[in-house]
């Protein structure tokens, strides 16, 4: 038996029945609430996978991958974070000036003593989209070395990691 397909219906209705509709978040609909974290004595990783998580939104049941839905994250006490094992001595960073042999290097515990929460900053951002949605992601993140920040007119709720 042959049905005939009607007006703003495909054949996949016919074989289906009604459709589910993937819901896909906008932009401007994108609600975002402020957390602050205390990195004392939490190890680098832990913290900056959960953080990149959340600067994403993928928390949130209204997730979508093209639309940056994350939320604004404040961390606090940086300076305090730790690692495990010997990468406070052998991990390296690496930068380079442009000019040729210009390569510099440092370990985990002389980018922590000269720019605390730098290497915090560095983690988070490996861990999120390379590209134009990353770079507002990485943007919503706010690293402090000491106990205070200047964020408390948006009234961050604590974030217990």
């Amino acid at each position: 038996m042959r049905t005939n397909i009607q007006a703003g219906q495909s054949r996949a209705d016919l074989f289906f029945g009604s459709i589910m509709k993937t819901f896909s978040a906008k932009a401007h609909e994108v609600t975002r609430e402020w957390y602050v974290i205390d990195a004392t004595d939490k190890v680098l990783g832990r913290v900056a996978s959960e953080v990149a998580a959340r600067l994403r939104g993928k928390h949130k049941p209204e997730f979508t991958p093209h639309v940056d839905t994350g939320d604004f994250i404040v961390i606090i006490n940086a300076s305090k974070l730790r690692v495990t094992g010997n990468k406070g001595t052998d991990k390296k960073y690496y930068r380079h000036s442009g000019y040729p042999g210009g390569i510099y290097e440092t370990t985990f515990n002389k980018m922590q003593e000269r720019f605390p929460g730098r290497a915090f900053e560095k983690a988070v951002k490996g861990m999120l989209p390379k590209g134009p949605l990353g770079y507002a992601m990485i943007k919503k993140l706010k690293v402090y070395a000491g106990a205070t920040h200047p964020h408390t007119a948006q009234q961050p709720k604590a974030l217990e990691i």
